[in-house]
């Protein structure tokens, strides 16, 4: 006789569960060393900070995305103050743009990095097929990810700096690690303030005359300010600001009344800074306190574009759509056409340009405008960075093309402001 079902406390019969058999699972495959999460970020803060300081910092986008430690880390000023200690410190390259469509435009700052990759590969993973076209970063800003020749990898991102004053393209200029922005226009009116950037924007010692666009420039790590002021004379025409001291002291210049109160051009060649004032201008050796006025500088002025110049190993290049890029022969004083320059591609007409001394090598940004008459409705930028060499005595200038590519996509027009690069 069978014994009656056992039951619960409920009363009900209580069903016997069916043994599944399970199926063992598979050892996960351990992954390398470079991919396991748990002992890198465990690391003591100053140790990354000593390994961060060994690597380029084109590489530190790549690197925020491992975690908020390491973002943090990447953005600390204690990581470049080790950079600057252990002598690991690189150029940096800067672009400043504004909206072209903002009644009050806000400058914004763009840094040049290593297109970051998110993806990482194990040995049982498959590589996906279909790669995407474009990779979305911050402030949805964009770049395409197309196959160029001499492409390079590299992308413009944005850069928070908070409290950014308005720059405009002769105020700003790079010594070691810092930028200032100097003078005027601020809120449309003159200005004596200096500001300067390291990851934050600060306020430092005011010069002693307000100035509107003043010409900006560097020899040896002390700042020459000179011009954009209303109550200017000879005794105050030229403002000096040393940032080791954080002292400004006044130059006289015996020159100053015949020449209007904004500077068109300045540039530094040889330790000795030149001004043009429309078709004549002056020198000025800071070591010897000498000046030099010059009269027919007509080859030069005309050959001086406007917004696109800067001075690469004491040699003054400048660009323009009609000519491309070229240099200055002073012991000619003759604008001369750059040799070699292959792979770089035409500059078309209505085009923008920006260019910046980058570690000795000549980095140049355009835009195409569009549209009826150029209007600037661009919203792509392209950045081009040339070796130079000179040849023949120095009477030849060579450029080499190292790559060039399109290195962001805005949402909106801009136009571009100002670009420099800073030892970081």
């Amino acid at each position: 006789m069978s014994s009656p079902p056992h039951r619960s406390f409920g009363g009900e019969p209580m069903i016997e569960k069916t043994k599944r058999k399970r199926k063992r699972k598979k050892p996960s495959p351990v992954l390398p060393q470079t991919l396991q999460s748990t002992p890198v970020p465990s690391l003591p803060d100053d140790l990354l900070l000593s390994s961060f300081a060994r690597i380029s910092r084109l590489h530190y986008p790549a690197l925020s995305l491992v975690s908020k430690t390491f973002r943090s880390l990447l953005t600390s000023p204690e990581l470049y103050e080790t950079r600057s200690l252990l002598g690991r410190t690189e150029s940096c390259l800067y672009l400043c743009l504004k909206p072209t469509t903002d009644p009050f435009p806000i400058r914004r700052w763009f840094t040049l990095c290593r297109k970051p990759n998110r993806t990482l590969t194990t040995g049982n993973t498959r590589e996906k097929k279909k790669k995407k076209k474009k990779q979305t970063l911050t402030n949805g800003y964009t770049t395409e990810k197309k196959k160029k020749v001499n492409s390079s990898g590299n992308i413009l991102i944005p850069v928070s700096f908070p409290n950014s004053p308005q720059v405009h393209w002769q105020s700003v200029v790079a010594v070691g690690s810092c930028i200032y922005v100097i003078g005027g226009p601020i809120n449309d009116s003159y200005s004596s303030d200096l500001w300067v950037q390291f990851h934050v924007w600060r306020k430092g010692p005011s010069m002693s005359a307000e100035r509107y666009y003043p010409a900006v420039d560097v020899v040896d790590g002390k700042i020459y300010v000179v011009g954009g002021g209303y109550d200017l004379d000879a005794s105050n025409w030229m403002e000096v600001f040393d940032p080791k001291t954080q002292t400004w002291e006044c130059v006289v210049c015996p020159h100053a009344e015949r020449f209007s109160r904004s500077v068109d051009r300045s540039a530094v060649v040889e330790g000795r800074i030149f001004y043009m004032f429309f078709m004549e201008g002056m020198s000025y050796d800071p070591k010897e306190d000498r000046w030099e006025a010059m009269k027919m500088m007509a080859n030069m002025d005309s050959g001086w574009p406007w917004l696109s110049y800067c001075v690469v190993d004491d040699v003054l290049f400048a660009c323009c759509d009609s000519e491309g890029l070229r240099w200055y022969d002073f012991k000619k004083q003759s604008w001369m056409e750059m040799k070699s320059l292959k792979g770089l591609p035409e500059f078309a007409r209505y085009c923008h340009y920006q260019m910046a001394d980058y570690g000795g090598k000549l980095a140049v940004f355009w835009k195409k405008s569009v549209g009826v008459k150029g209007i600037n409705k661009s919203k792509k930028i392209r950045c081009a960075v040339i070796a130079i060499e000179k040849r023949n005595g120095g009477e030849e200038v060579w450029g080499t093309v190292e790559w060039h590519d399109l290195v962001l996509t805005l949402p909106e027009s801009f136009e571009l402001v100002h670009a420099l690069s800073a030892a970081v």
